[in-house]
């Protein structure tokens, strides 16, 4: 059985995981990350939050007077399709969790 030291011991513990969490989740809304393709001739750049903050298509591939306008558009695109599978899982967990308030910036491993 648990004794008053080790209650003490285990909350302890559990406030150090819950302070290494915070740090983590702050963290990973400050972070940026880049991908690439076709040998570095596609760049997207991404935050933590899976928004994607810039897309870089080098020159070669296409008409130099549309390629800010096409950069524009697919990462609006992006952004919008990322929103929309938000909605869409805070739908499905409504619809198990009738009644209890799902916060909008939990995330759920789905």
């Amino acid at each position: 059985m648990f004794d008053n030291n080790n209650i003490g011991d285990f909350m302890k513990k559990a406030q150090k995981i819950q302070e290494k969490m915070q740090k983590i989740k702050h963290d990973m809304h400050t972070i940026q990350v880049q991908g690439e393709s076709g040998a570095g001739l596609v760049k997207v750049i991404m935050n933590g939050q899976h928004h994607c903050i810039k897309i870089d298509i080098d020159f070669s591939l296409l008409n130099p007077s549309e390629k800010n306008i096409l950069e524009d558009l697919i990462t609006a695109a992006f952004n919008d399709a990322n929103q929309k599978i938000n909605e869409e899982k805070k739908n499905k967990m409504s619809s198990i969790t009738p009644g209890i308030p799902i916060p909008n910036d939990i995330n759920f491993m789905i």
